[in-house]
């Protein structure tokens, strides 16, 4: 009776089209909305990605189905799902704000094609945990340095370990570390390292809850000065004394002295030789000094061949992985890496790295090395030409802009360079931008400040798509390796003429071993060391003609 009462007088039939109009206001409103608040959260994403003022990048940004994101990472690559731990090279565990760059530089670089071992990976998870039981301050520790107070062992101890300790320049240490922690790896030994103040705040920890930093109060530390050749406490000395017979030592020393660097001497050379490595084994205390990459060689003794071959099946990637693995820029480094890459590198579409070594600058004249420089953008086309003839390049869509960092000591390289890409448009209508992060003129050993510079120049270098490195240059090698990059090698010429091929492509990215023994034991006899003879991958390095580096056999 009410339903019917209701129709007859009419409220029904009127109510029910302001029901719907009501309905369909509402619609369009909270669709409006939802419009609304879909653009903002997808600008949050956008935002989120971008560097912000810390330097941080998101790791996981994910784009909507059907949508373009215009978020990119630093390299400039769409942002995808980051590998921080580097296919498990990384470990967790980690405070991640005592080191951003641990977790964070992989998204400054395009993805490594070249991924650890699992063998290798499970390797440094127990040299981990064998450097948290055996590291400064524990008890095994603590019971091995009691050993370095006789002058012999008596009975085994739980830990051995090798100390490395400076020499040259930061290039030079950062590739003697990685060979030194590599025979640390090979012997289960700890590696602890000397970086004194030169070197402090430049690097971070790269062992979870454990120091590679050897303590102050270690007792053989005013013997670092004395570590040359011919030392009395060297093994070289101790072969030298007991004829080159190592069998007629009785009892091994609680320690012993290895000089590796450039001017080592025969004796010391010995060091390499195979039936060697089972006295050393005795020995709980190697305290080493070298400034070269001198990995190739490990690859020549017999003993080392079989655990080497199941670390690194690739050989070429020996270096590549070490360095991501052990040397991470410090928080303070950082900075001036991220803030030169947002200033000049983030926007570019292409990025070049050139590295100048110039050892001797009467040798190489300036006007020389840059002819040279020129030969060598020009040959291998790594930069457009300048057009002579046009004072405005034509307008292009297709326009690219270049990145080119230049890394030297000296900035006449840079001027000139800066100079010509402004003065003249290029042919294509690239736009070129030259940057130099420093020029210190000189190398200043023993000085934080320009370690630190160094490393920034280095990290900045490996971040380029395209990199030349100067021949012989420790610091190339090393910015090669971070960032997985062949380089074209640049022959910095010592006289007045350029050469004809300025800077052929390097065949490897691996360093080379500049001094490695001229000579392989052979039965007792001197013979010259061919070690293509003994194994495929150890050949010739291009830079050098009496240094050996790691290949891919297949690439030969």
């Amino acid at each position: 009776m009410d339903i019917f009462q209701m129709e007859r007088s009419g409220y029904g039939s009127k109510r029910f089209p302001k029901l719907v109009v009501s309905f369909l206001i509402a619609f369009c409103l909270l669709y409006m909305v939802s419009m609304v608040y879909r653009s903002s959260t997808f600008v949050l994403i956008g935002e989120v990605a971008k560097d912000n003022g810390t330097g941080e990048v998101a790791e996981n940004v994910t784009t909507p189905s059907g949508t373009e994101s215009e978020d990119k990472h630093p390299s400039g690559t769409e942002s995808m799902v980051v590998d921080k731990l580097l296919g498990g090279l990384l470990a967790t565990g980690f405070d991640e704000e005592s080191c951003i760059s641990r977790y964070q530089a992989t998204s400054y670089r395009k993805t490594s094609p070249h991924k650890p071992s699992a063998y290798l990976v499970s390797k440094l998870r127990k040299y981990e945990d064998l450097h948290k039981r055996c590291g400064p301050n524990t008890e095994s520790y603590k019971r091995a340095l009691k050993k370095l107070s006789s002058s012999h062992i008596n009975g085994t101890t739980d830990c051995n370990y090798i100390v490395w300790t400076p020499s040259n320049g930061l290039g030079n240490r950062i590739i003697s570390m990685a060979s030194s922690f590599l025979y640390a790896v090979l012997t289960n030994r700890v590696l602890l390292v000397d970086h004194g103040t030169d070197m402090a705040g430049i690097f971070c920890e790269p062992f979870p809850n454990t120091s590679w930093l050897l303590p102050m109060d270690f007792p053989l530390t005013n013997q670092f000065y004395s570590l040359q050749p011919g030392n009395a406490h060297s093994y070289g000395h101790l072969l030298k004394i007991n004829n080159m017979n190592i069998s007629t030592v009785s009892q091994p020393p609680s320690f012993l002295h290895i000089y590796l660097a450039y001017n080592y001497d025969k004796h010391d050379k010995l060091f390499f030789q195979d039936q060697n490595q089972g006295f050393l084994q005795k020995v709980p205390w190697l305290i080493l000094k070298s400034d070269q990459y001198f990995v190739p060689y490990l690859f020549l003794i017999p003993s080392f061949q079989q655990e080497l071959g199941k670390l690194f099946p690739d050989k070429e990637t020996v270096f590549h992985h070490l360095v991501r693995y052990l040397f991470h820029p410090s928080n303070q480094a950082w900075g001036l890496i991220t803030r030169f890459y947002r200033a000049y590198l983030a926007s570019a579409d292409q990025k070049i790295g050139l590295q100048v070594r110039v050892f001797d600058r009467k040798a190489s004249p300036v006007n020389v090395v840059l002819e040279q420089i020129l030969g060598c953008i020009k040959k291998e086309k790594l930069l457009p030409q300048v057009d002579e003839q046009k004072p405005i390049a034509s307008p292009s869509k297709n326009q690219t802009l270049r990145a080119i960092t230049i890394a030297s000591l000296y900035p006449e390289y840079y001027e000139r360079i800066k100079s010509m890409y402004w003065m003249k448009p290029t042919v294509n209508g690239d736009v070129i931008g030259v940057y130099q992060p420093s020029h210190e003129e000189v190398q200043h050993f023993g000085n934080n400040i320009h370690n630190m510079k160094a490393w920034a120049e280095i990290s900045i270098l490996s971040l380029s798509d395209i990199l030349v490195t100067s021949s012989w240059s420790t610091f190339g090698y090393v910015a090669q390796g971070l960032g997985g990059l062949k380089p074209w090698i640049l022959y910095v010429p010592a006289g007045n003429q350029p050469t004809d091929q300025p800077c052929p492509r390097g065949m490897s990215m691996e360093p080379c071993f500049h001094f490695p023994p001229d000579y392989h034991r052979v039965s007792n006899t001197r013979q010259r060391l061919d070690t293509g003879s003994l194994v495929p991958h150890v050949r010739q390095c291009e830079d050098a003609s009496k240094g050996i580096k790691l290949f891919n056999a297949k690439q030969l």
